[in-house]
């Protein structure tokens, strides 16, 4: 671990996609500035939302109508992350990372790797264990897709991030194919745990969301060599925070 780097970490609990998107992008803009010394994680649950990166060029790859995502309550949005269609909502770990790689290394596919790292190890602390595909971007457990990763970065800053399935409704992803996968089979931390020998010994949702948050937490500090620091969201040095 780097002596005196710190990862500063701000958990926002449930809030909507656009108001956390807009809290990142200044987030990003006060590292670019230099206004923020530290790097940032960003931990946050949204309600349910479809998000469109820019690979999403293939129209047939979102199923749902818009109406149909109205009827189900699912917001849909449009963003600069790399990526294709997929999925965000309660049970669902999202980890927005704001990471200046000009103190780590200049390199997206390492960041990329890095980031898969950290949510490998986080589901070993959970008692799972993860792997990559070879060609493409995310994490898998029992070649079911447990975890989405998709950024963005500007002046070597990253932006947007990872979303970590954990007691996540799976059946929100029968409105889409999965970020362009198909015939990929989503899954989740609860229903891995499920599949094992300890599932009567399972702990109650909010209380698993909790160990993923922790888990989650020392892998990113672990493997990008920072000391995790929380930090509440109000005494960040972020201009146009949006958080209401």
């Amino acid at each position: 671990m780097t002596a005196g780097r710190e990862l500063w970490v701000t958990q926002l609990g449930l809030r909507p996609y656009g108001e956390s998107l807009e809290f990142q992008r200044a987030a990003a803009a006060a590292r670019i500035a230099g206004d923020m010394p530290e790097d940032l994680l960003i931990l946050v649950e949204h309600p349910p939302v479809v998000t469109l990166g820019r690979s999403s060029r293939d129209p047939s790859h979102l199923v749902a109508t818009p109406a149909l995502l109205a009827a189900r309550g699912v917001e849909l949005f449009e963003v600069e992350r790399g990526g294709d269609v997929t999925f965000h909502g309660p049970g669902q770990l999202v980890g927005y990372p704001i990471i200046n790689l000009a103190r780590h290394r200049k390199d997206l596919h390492w960041y990329l790797r890095e980031v898969e790292a950290a949510i490998i190890q986080a589901l070993s602390i959970l008692g799972l264990s993860g792997e990559r595909r070879a060609g493409l971007t995310g994490v898998w457990t029992g070649g079911r897709k447990i975890a989405s990763i998709g950024v963005h970065v500007r002046e070597w800053v990253t932006w947007h991030g990872f979303a970590l399935n954990v007691t996540t409704d799976l059946s929100y992803f029968d409105l889409m194919v999965p970020c362009g996968i198909a015939g990929v089979t989503m899954t989740s931390v609860e229903q891995e745990l499920l599949r094992g020998a300890e599932s009567t010994c399972l702990a109650p949702s909010a209380a698993l969301f909790e160990d993923a948050e922790s888990a989650v937490i020392a892998a990113f500090g672990s493997v990008f060599g920072m000391e995790p620091v929380r930090v509440d969201a109000s005494a960040l040095p972020i201009h146009a925070a949006g958080l209401r």
